[in-house]
């Protein structure tokens, strides 16, 4: 959220569209009004000179540091399709939030950070959310978050959940169906 409302600033305008198929918002994938206005589709394409890509091992993602860092490491892990927030997930997106977990812990290794022990990975709940591109927010170390960052990045809250309750939300709303 607070790398959001930063990058929302620099011209963001996603957010209020009709979801369709997949939890993907009408003109996804980059075409389209939508993929125009969202920043995080922009970044995706390469066509915002100041944010620098990390290196990722999956072609449908990209990382690349959150621009108002809530940790010494923080990073966004962002799928290059348009997909909505964490809320208009299905079952069949577990492998992606599970593979967009992989990137997270695979940046902070490759960047001297190895107590996995350490981390917070997770997706703000919608309202609370700027941006409507889903995007992992990915934290450490979680033990030296600051007081403001310990709130926005809250375990058990009403607008941030962990990427494992995610995917156990995800795996429990499958079974019911």
């Amino acid at each position: 959220m607070a790398g959001e409302e930063a990058a929302a600033g620099a011209g963001a305008g996603a957010g209020a569209g009709q979801l369709g198929a997949e939890g993907k918002e009408p003109g996804g994938g980059g075409g389209g009004a939508e993929g125009q206005q969202c920043v995080f589709c922009r970044i995706a394409r390469r066509e915002e000179p100041g944010t620098a890509l990390l290196p990722c091992q999956y072609e449908d993602l990209v990382c690349f540091r959150d621009i108002r860092p809530g940790a010494p490491h923080h990073y966004l892990v962002v799928p290059v399709e348009h997909m909505g927030n964490c809320k208009t997930l299905k079952s069949e997106h577990i492998p992606i939030v599970k593979r967009m977990m992989e990137v997270g812990k695979s940046v902070l290794q490759r960047n001297n950070f190895n107590d996995l022990n350490d981390i917070r990975m997770g997706f703000h709940w919608p309202p609370f959310c700027s941006i409507s591109h889903l995007h992992l927010h990915v934290l450490a170390p979680a033990s030296q978050l600051g007081f403001l960052s310990r709130l926005i990045y809250r375990i058990n809250s009403y607008w941030f959940i962990t990427a494992e309750q995610l995917i156990e939300r995800l795996q429990t709303e499958n079974a019911a169906s």
